[in-house]
């Protein structure tokens, strides 16, 4: 039996929606994490106001520099205009048509059929696509590519992307604050049986809440990808390059070798994931369920 076809402006509200509840999961995580260290210590405030100044520092650190840093990660260079005329070409033609600035273009050296987009918001924006994306795709598959990264920017999905990182950072460091107060204090002398029991709580979450924030920051990267597929159409109001993009990805990712030359922490800027993952620990969603999304509008 056939789907519905489904609307880009249904698939990107769904989608925020989803990342919006999945925000709010960590910061009840953070609440719940700070209220039983709270119990232990006597002040419930004391780790969150102090764990969270440093995790917002080292956040707002690596966002202020995020688009030197993604680039200088996989050694991108400027892309000459003269070589890569149909990407400025596209480039251009989907900022003049969706009314935003134009972006730095950049290129890196790989063989995937991959590229990114970075930047603090839309004016200080860059795009880099991989030789084997400019290589490999045809104008439509790369204008499909394309759009989707400008989905990203115009979304601002680096600035969301690093609220979430801020909060995860923030359980992280608490949880090892935690534990390591633990460890050097001894267990803070006796306590009565309900104390024990916060103890007891308060180890347990200091060890299983970092690891259930990461896996919600995964789902929300990967819920910011279909937004940003979503995005994509409505900017060229066609799936059909991106669909032909993602098909060529798909039947290359099948003997994907994992680049050395791409840091892993990289791997949710890109439109597809350059490591291999499981649906639970992969920054993006199936390349299958994408395709079949996109056919569907």
């Amino acid at each position: 039996m056939p789907q519905d076809n489904i609307s880009f402006h249904e698939q990107i509200a769904s989608n925020k929606r989803k990342s919006v509840f999945l925000i709010i999961l960590i910061i009840l995580a953070i609440v719940g994490l700070g209220y039983v260290i709270g119990n232990i210590y006597g002040d419930p405030f004391l780790f969150l106001i102090f764990a969270s100044i440093i995790a917002i520092i080292y956040v707002v650190i690596g966002y202020s520099f995020s688009q030197n840093i993604a680039l200088a990660s996989v050694n991108a260079i400027p892309a000459d205009r003269r070589k890569y005329q149909q990407y400025y070409n596209s480039v251009e033609g989907l900022c003049l048509a969706s009314g935003m600035p134009m972006p730095k273009l950049y290129i890196m050296e790989n063989s995937q059929i991959n590229a990114f987009a970075s930047g603090k918001n839309p004016k200080t924006s860059v795009v880099c696509v991989t030789t084997g994306a400019l290589e490999t795709l045809n104008k439509q598959e790369l204008e499909g590519v394309l759009a989707h990264e400008l989905s990203h920017i115009a979304n601002y999905d680096i600035r969301f992307m690093t609220l979430t990182a801020v909060l995860v950072g923030i359980v992280a460091i608490i949880s090892q604050m935690f534990l390591r107060s633990l460890w050097f204090s001894g267990g803070r002398g006796e306590k009565d049986k309900s104390g024990v029991i916060f103890l007891i709580i308060g180890i347990i979450l200091a060890i299983l809440a970092p690891i259930f924030v990461q896996l919600v920051q995964l789902a929300i990267s990967r819920k910011r990808e279909y937004v940003a597929d979503a995005s994509a159409v409505k900017f060229i109001r066609s799936p059909t390059g991106l669909i032909g993009a993602l098909k060529k990805i798909k039947k290359e990712t099948i003997n994907i070798k994992e680049s050395k030359k791409i840091n892993k922490t990289m791997a949710p800027l890109f439109i597809s994931n350059p490591f291999k993952n499981s649906d639970i620990t992969s920054t993006h969603p199936s390349i299958s369920k994408r395709i079949e999304i996109l056919e569907r509008m």
